[in-house]
């Protein structure tokens, strides 16, 4: 069965501004910190060591791939690891959208093999979730060495709890699916779009599919909190192990709370501010940042940019 998809030459074309754009903010970021600041760092870790980080983010993007590719079998469909990889990855070219919610194109490529809209953005939905779920439980590794994060993390627990009891109501979601026109607006068919998903999500929470993703994710981002720990020793900073992985996954659930595209700015800024106050030099704390988001967040950008070109061809 063939997987392309066209798509119409403004939609690629939007799809082209907001990453240049996004990119662009990020390029102000790292000329805030100084190309010195960022090329010593690069130095200090050497070409073994961003290679180390880039190998880890791989694993990340595996594991969560392994996770995906089990909610596509809760709903039934047995797509080829192959190309369902290069569907999967092609979603991370629009990590830099707000709440990566362009990573829902994987729902278009998806269609010709016979999956849905519903059940992909049911395991869309639940991926978010996953991933919520696994930093907030990494983040309990550094609580203790930073109370004064509590706030947030209380507020990453209320969305996930949220997001459970949502699934758990499926005679609500039943009752408002039922009572909506098969026919009307656009508004309408969103709508029942919406709860369609809702209905379908419940399959990929059966609690041995919820327990077998949620170690998935969790090993999934203890990767790249890793090489992130990583950087930061071979920078010369004296960081512990569990205050990295606290650091890490703090920020991360910063930057998906703040809804910026690929959580740009609110994940940065909660990440130089703890090394800062754990003692790190400011130059130095921007410019693990930068190293460590262009290993991660860039790379996984990169690499979907290279399978989304594949995968869905232009036309004007």
């Amino acid at each position: 069965m063939s997987e392309a998809l066209y798509l119409s030459g403004w939609r690629y074309r939007a799809v082209i501004l907001s990453v240049v754009g996004a990119a662009l903010g990020y390029l102000g970021f790292s000329l805030w910190a100084g190309w010195q600041a960022v090329g010593s760092a690069v130095a200090r870790v050497g070409m073994g060591g961003i290679a180390l980080a880039l190998l880890l983010s791989l694993v990340n993007y595996g594991l969560r791939f392994l996770r995906w590719q089990s909610y596509l079998r809760a709903f039934g469909h047995a797509v080829p690891w192959r190309p369902s990889l290069r569907i999967y990855l092609a979603g991370f070219a629009l990590t830099t959208t707000p709440g990566k919610a362009g990573e829902a194109l994987r729902g278009l490529l998806l269609k010709p093999w016979g999956v849905p809209y519903p059940q992909s953005f049911a395991a869309f939905f639940s991926e978010r979730l996953s991933d919520l779920f696994a930093v907030v439980l990494l983040t309990l590794f550094g609580l203790s060495l930073y109370p004064q994060a509590r706030p947030l993390i209380a507020v990453g627990v209320g969305l996930v709890a949220t997001g459970l009891l949502l699934l758990a109501q499926r005679r609500l979601i039943g009752r408002l699916a039922g009572t909506l026109p098969q026919s009307g607006g656009r508004l309408r068919g969103l709508l029942r779009g919406l709860l369609d998903a809702l209905l379908e999500a419940r399959r990929c929470h059966r609690p041995g599919l919820l327990a077998g993703a949620t170690l998935l994710g969790v090993t999934a981002w203890s990767a790249e909190a890793l090489a992130f720990h990583w950087v930061l020793q071979w920078m010369g900073a004296e960081v512990p192990l569990a205050f990295a992985v606290f650091v890490y996954a703090l920020a991360m659930l910063a930057g998906a709370l703040s809804f910026m595209p690929g959580g740009l700015g609110g994940a940065e800024a909660a990440m130089v501010a703890l090394l800062v106050w754990q003692g790190m030099a400011g130059a130095d704390a921007v410019a693990a940042t930068v190293l460590i988001r262009l290993a991660t967040l860039w790379f996984a950008v990169g690499l979907g940019a290279a399978c989304l070109s594949r995968s869905a061809p232009v036309r004007a």
